[in-house]
């Protein structure tokens, strides 16, 4: 665990959403984390397919950078659904 420096203005929005959706700010962060990683490492995938993964990895036990990594191109919730 780490400490990770954000702006005045970053942090509020943070407050803001965190408080919104019933989250910890800390959660809330990691959350918006977690979906700019996958956005990044796929952006082919809009918003709700996103989403989909995140539901799709904790339902197999949490989500492994390596593994969404090794999916590659596999990665789209439709093949994923495909696999099951």
């Amino acid at each position: 665990m780490g400490i990770v420096k954000i702006s005045e203005s970053m942090h509020e929005s943070l407050r803001v959403a965190s408080s919104a959706l019933s989250r910890s700010i800390n959660a809330q962060a990691e959350h918006w984390m977690r979906i700019g990683m996958l956005a990044e490492l796929h952006p082919d995938l809009n918003h709700n397919e996103i989403c989909r993964l995140l539901i799709q990895a904790e339902q197999q036990g949490g989500l492994d950078i390596r593994q969404v990594c090794a999916l590659d191109g596999a990665s789209s919730p439709r093949v994923l659904e495909a696999q099951h």
